[in-house]
């Protein structure tokens, strides 16, 4: 026991190659004698004697051996579990329970084995009074603070865990009963609040029953108030969840009691608070845009939905927008990555907008033009977000009106001097592209809007990717317009011109000379340009063929030079940024393939094919799956389009496609 021991600290060594080694040993001990290893692993854990690191790393082991969370692994340690004689399992869990109440680290190592092992067992209806002893743990008076939380914990486990739970009664009984205002010891309110928000998805049957469900959300509203930001922060994650999961039994608390407690969150200084309050306005905007499709699909079959909407987030709307506005001109410069109030309150304006439509737009339009123009960067930028989040959901009417006035000012702040402004204007511009194909297209928008997306191109990564974006959305758009005005067209029904033809090749030229700036790995901006290109390719009129030609033929050429200098690269990080430009390249020519008419064939097949081959022949492991994908692909492009000839007669060909199947 105590070489166990010795082995179970270097586990937490500093060491690397110390923390190897014992796990190794471990490793050893566990396919030498599995019942005896987890026995061994049971009394380390449950010994008051063995040191608190020590006694947690063997409770981790141990939950290890019979935990994992891909279903193969866990099948796996589930049937070695099982095969372990019936008396030493007993024993191992009598253990794991006695050290619920004195283990002293958090989170509990003991409550996790205790949740593996019934998450094995209870599917089996093996071991089932182990939720009625956590219940009773928890409920008893006499339980000390230390076994109440850390049976609290292992509730909540099990139900996070366990793939089918019929014992949802003792378990939501001991739960509210930790989450009481009575409950002095706020360790334990805070475990019986993360166990309720595990448990939520199993809890349908006291959803059902009101006494029940009155007394989870009487104990739940209560938790939001808690003066603890863990508790509070937990409680409304509940409130989250339940909105979607219960949203038909939500009537009676909502004017009551949600509405409230989620507006005064949505307000709180602390990030963590006012993030669940905006969720929970998402949510309900999800939940009721669901309701309408459905209500929709009802009338087109003549049937009644089940589940009908309320309409919570069009009462909500005037008390709750302000709130989103001022929090969309909290961002700050510098958190790009980093999930926060302003960037959660740009999606829940989205999400208004489409869920409540023509409403949106009075509402929100005194903050847009007050602060459009706004000395302090953070409102110019918040105006812009709120202008491009509300064009998906009003009437086309509605839009065009609000477009008309906006869009040459939007264009103006493509030249702001602050990226951040930039960055929104751009990815704005994208939107009304996407919703307002007409006024983007008309040559006097145009005469502004080129140059500026032109210029800004040039910009640093953030904001060059967006623009990329918008490019995409802008030729799309003027596609759309060629072909509705319902002008010549082809055989295949593409436009014989559109308005962007005579700056065509400009813009391929542009967005070729993006993908290859020093810093288009940062922001994903190389991604971005080769997106855009393939949007300008796909979306080329007939006038347009000769740069689809020259495009073909630049990123062919791309592709054999990044073979000429694939032997010289040594690092992993270079050829791993070399796989993925293979890979870009190859969805680019892919567009380009497609767009080739038959006659061009001859001229290009056999150097497109030899080249496509020999980088799937030299593509080997895993991390060039993606590069052989887009690479199949685009033979399948080039032989689906025209080269049906003379293909079969290459043995070196079939053999490479052979080699990647």
């Amino acid at each position: 026991m105590s070489e166990l021991a010795q082995v179970l600290e270097k586990t937490f060594s500093g060491d690397p190659k110390d923390q190897q080694y014992a796990l190794n040993l471990l490793q050893q001990a566990a396919d030498g004698n599995f019942p005896e290893y987890v026995r061994q692993l049971a009394e380390v854990l449950s010994n008051v004697n063995n040191g608190p690191f020590i006694r947690k790393a063997a409770g981790l082991q141990l939950k290890n051996t019979l935990f994992s969370s891909g279903q193969t692994s866990f099948d796996q340690k589930k049937t070695r579990w099982l095969s372990t004689p019936s008396e030493m399992r007993d024993y191992v869990k009598k253990c794991a329970m006695m050290a619920l109440d004195t283990e002293t680290i958090r989170p509990s190592t003991a409550a996790q084995c205790v949740a593996a092992i019934a998450c094995i067992e209870l599917p089996l209806n093996q071991w089932a009074d182990v939720i009625d002893q956590l219940s009773v743990n928890v409920t008893r008076p006499e339980s000390s603070p230390m076994l109440r939380e850390a049976s609290l914990e292992a509730l909540g486990y099990i139900c996070q865990d366990a793939r089918d739970l019929p014992y949802t009664g003792p378990i939501l009984t001991a739960i509210v009963h930790g989450m009481r205002e009575e409950e002095t010891s706020n360790t334990i309110r805070l475990a019986a609040t993360t166990a309720l928000l595990n448990s939520l998805d199993f809890a349908k049957q006291s959803f059902e029953t009101e006494t029940e469900r009155n007394i989870i959300m009487q104990v739940t509203c209560n938790a939001t108030q808690s003066s603890e930001t863990s508790i509070k922060v937990v409680a409304l994650q509940c409130l989250v969840k339940i909105v979607s999961l219960y949203y038909r039994h939500m009537e009676p608390y909502m004017g009551r009691a949600l509405f409230q407690i989620t507006l005064q969150a949505m307000k709180d200084p602390v990030d963590e608070v006012s993030l669940q309050g905006i969720e929970f306005w998402s949510n309900v905007c999800d939940e009721e845009l669901n309701l309408a499709a459905e209500a929709e699909e009802a009338v087109e079959q003549g049937t009644t939905p089940e589940n009908v909407s309320k309409h919570y987030a069009l009462g909500a709307l005037p008390h709750i927008l302000p709130t989103l506005t001022e929090k969309l001109a909290k961002q700050e410069a510098d958190s790009e990555d980093d999930w926060n109030p302003a960037k959660s309150a740009g999606i829940a304006v989205m999400l208004l907008a489409q869920c409540c439509g023509d409403a949106i737009i009075d509402l929100i339009l005194p903050f847009i033009t007050q602060h459009f123009t706004n000395p302090d960067w953070h409102y110019r930028e918040a105006a812009i977000m709120a202008f491009g989040s509300i064009l998906e959901g009003p009437t086309k009417q509605k839009l065009l009106l609000l477009v008309e006035q906006a869009i040459q000012p939007l264009i103006v702040t493509l030249s702001d001097t602050h990226p951040a402004i930039k960055d929104t204007a751009a990815w704005a511009i994208g939107r009304v592209c996407d919703t307002c194909e007409g006024i983007v297209t008309r040559e006097q928008t145009l005469s502004l809007l080129l140059p500026a997306l032109s210029s800004a191109l040039q910009d640093q990564p953030r904001v060059a990717t967006n623009v990329c974006w918008a490019i995409s959305s802008l030729v799309k758009a003027a596609y759309k317009v060629a072909v509705d005005q319902g002008g010549a067209v082809d055989e295949k029904g593409t436009p014989q011109t559109f308005i962007l033809s005579p700056v065509f090749q400009n813009m391929v030229t542009e967005l070729i000379k993006t993908s290859d700036r020093t810093d288009s790995n940062e922001n994903k901006l190389r991604i971005a340009a080769y997106e855009a290109l393939m949007e300008l390719i796909k979306n080329s009129p007939t006038d347009c063929y000769p740069a689809v030609q020259q495009t073909t033929i630049i990123i062919l050429g791309k592709l054999e030079s990044l073979l000429s200098i694939e032997d010289a690269l040594i690092s992993s990080n270079e050829r791993s940024q070399l796989r993925d430009l293979q890979s870009q390249l190859c969805a680019t020519l892919q567009s380009v393939l497609h767009k080739i008419r038959c006659e061009d064939a001859p001229l290009i097949s056999d150097s497109i094919m030899a080249g496509l081959l020999r980088i799937m022949g030299r593509c080997t492991g895993k991390e060039s799956e993606a590069v052989v994908e887009e690479a199949l692909m685009a033979i399948t492009a080039l032989i689906e389009g025209f080269f049906l000839f003379n293909l079969f007669d290459r043995g070196d060909r079939i053999e490479t496609i052979d080699g990647h199947e």
